[in-house]
């Protein structure tokens, strides 16, 4: 009796690890307006949910988390000033300062942390702000390094519309994002990929699409855009997770 008793614990508890081992992956994708825009339009928060995952996101402090539902929490991460232009986030993950050290702490109760800039970033007006970029981007993938269990995945920024940008900014932001997302940068990391929003929406002279802009002074990419792109997101954030849990 005793050790049919000790059995059917034994199989209480392999039963409760085994649920607690299938608990589905959490994503949170960090934004401001654009990556709003991309996970309603895109509805990325619907196509990651149908592939088992959670998918949760913050936008501006103000508008906080919202849950895997996408109702409000009333949980602000209070990123230092609302900065996620690559400067604010090297901060956030070199840890600078108390507000950054408490903002990534928040960052990492989630297993997949998608992170980008809005497309202020990809106004790049000179070659020392070029190499500031490089530099900040390193100090991020210094704290990627530092955190094995959790999956990194960075965008590069959106391409602006012409009349917010010049021919040599413009050829600047593709460098750039030709940079972040080779391999040259992620360096085979298992838990660090990139995901090319500014090559899907530019195009040959590096400003946004015709097809994708709203108006000539807008650059947010527009609903076409954000319906395009959004099941090329879903995907490569699912493609990213099986490699990481492949280890390579």
């Amino acid at each position: 009796m005793r050790a049919s008793r000790l059995c059917a614990a034994l199989m209480v508890v392999g039963l409760v690890g085994l649920a607690a081992s299938a608990a589905p992956l959490r994503v949170l994708f960090m934004h401001h307006s654009t990556g709003g825009n991309l996970l309603r339009e895109g509805e990325v928060r619907e196509g990651l949910t149908v592939l088992g995952y959670e998918a949760w996101d913050h936008g501006y402090n103000d508008e906080g988390l919202a849950d895997a539902s996408g109702r409000p929490t009333g949980v602000s991460f209070n990123v230092p000033d609302d900065n996620t232009n690559p400067d604010g986030w090297a901060a956030v993950f070199a840890g600078r300062d108390d507000a950054s050290r408490a903002a990534f702490a928040w960052m990492l109760a989630y297993d997949v942390i998608v992170f980008k800039s809005c497309f202020p970033a990809s106004n790049i007006t000179d070659e020392e702000m070029a190499a500031n970029y490089r530099s900040w981007y390193l100090e991020i993938r210094a704290a990627v390094d530092g955190h094995p269990d959790h999956l990194f995945i960075a965008f590069t920024p959106p391409p602006l519309v012409p009349n917010e940008t010049s021919p040599e900014n413009a050829a600047r932001a593709r460098a750039w994002a030709t940079y972040l997302a080779s391999d040259e940068y992620v360096g085979g990391r298992a838990n660090l990929a990139v995901f090319d929003l500014f090559s899907l929406l530019a195009d040959d002279a590096g400003v946004l699409r015709v097809e994708y802009r709203s108006d000539a002074w807008d650059s947010h990419p527009n609903a076409l855009a954000n319906r395009t792109i959004g099941p090329l997101l879903v995907a490569a954030v699912d493609a990213a997770i099986a490699r990481w849990r492949g280890g390579s």
